[in-house]
């Protein structure tokens, strides 16, 4: 996998490691922070954490969201899939990108079971670990974009 997907920055990694292990603890999954560091280096190609710690921490931050390329997710809750459109740094808030994502199937953001509302196309802005500042009322993340 190594070479065909930009590489997060260290805090994202380190963000995606604590994700990985809160979500396998919540399976009946408990394992160490340090094995959920390992876990994701070898998802990203790498022999170890340490390879991929030196990898990230040699090179100048890089821009994640590429125009054009695939990302999938959750939009309110709800899981996607999607193409970016559109990207933007935001100069004024380093760190900070404006997408346009064009949903693969339409995405319902209304949980009443008698109405639906369905969005195809979204504009977010997120953060370098793919999540809005933005919440929603339950206090989860508008959009938060995987790797």
């Amino acid at each position: 996998m190594r070479g065909s997907v930009p590489l997060p920055s260290l805090d994202a990694l380190k963000d995606q490691a604590k994700r990985l292990r809160a979500g396998l603890a919540s399976d009946g999954q408990g394992i160490t922070h340090s094995k959920s560091l390992e876990l994701l280096a070898v998802q990203y190609g790498f022999r170890d954490w340490n390879t991929l710690h030196a990898m990230v921490g040699n090179r100048p931050p890089l821009n994640p969201w590429m125009l054009g390329s695939r990302v999938r997710g959750h939009y309110l809750g709800q899981p996607f899939e999607a193409k970016i459109l559109g990207v933007q740094a935001i100069t004024a808030q380093p760190g900070r990108y404006r997408l346009t994502l064009d949903f693969d199937e339409p995405v319902d953001v209304v949980t009443f079971d008698s109405f639906s509302a369905f969005r195809k196309r979204v504009h977010c802005t997120i953060d370098e670990t793919g999540r809005t500042i933005e919440k929603t009322s339950n206090g989860r993340p508008q959009v938060e974009l995987m790797w």
